[in-house]
């Protein structure tokens, strides 16, 4: 008699309907593009590539969202849906130079 496995069953699976993908880099302690154009009212996913070799924190109060992205890795942000509107976010650890601004319209 052969045993099944029915663990992918048992287990519960998160499912995020995104209506976008968007990428963004982090270089030389710059977020790259420092103005990211998305659609209000669908939510959209974010992946962020750090091309620098130390580490650099995504943190935004407007969206809720913080988030340590490794030298060198990366990271996945699902945001929205957002509502029209300017929603600034920073590079915590280069706050001086890492700055930007998601617009969604």
């Amino acid at each position: 008699m052969k045993k099944i496995c029915f663990v992918a069953l048992l287990l519960p699976q998160l499912v995020f309907a995104v209506d976008a993908d968007y990428t963004m880099t982090i270089k030389d302690h710059c977020f790259q593009p420092a103005e990211l154009t998305v659609p209000a009212g669908k939510k959209i996913k974010l992946l962020i590539e750090n091309q620098d070799a130390t580490a650099e924190e995504f943190d935004s109060f407007s969206l809720n969202r913080e988030k340590v992205i490794a030298g060198h890795g990366s990271a996945t942000l699902y945001i929205g849906p957002l509502n029209a509107g300017r929603y600034p976010f920073m590079g915590e650890f280069n706050a001086a130079t890492a700055q930007g601004v998601i617009v969604a319209q």
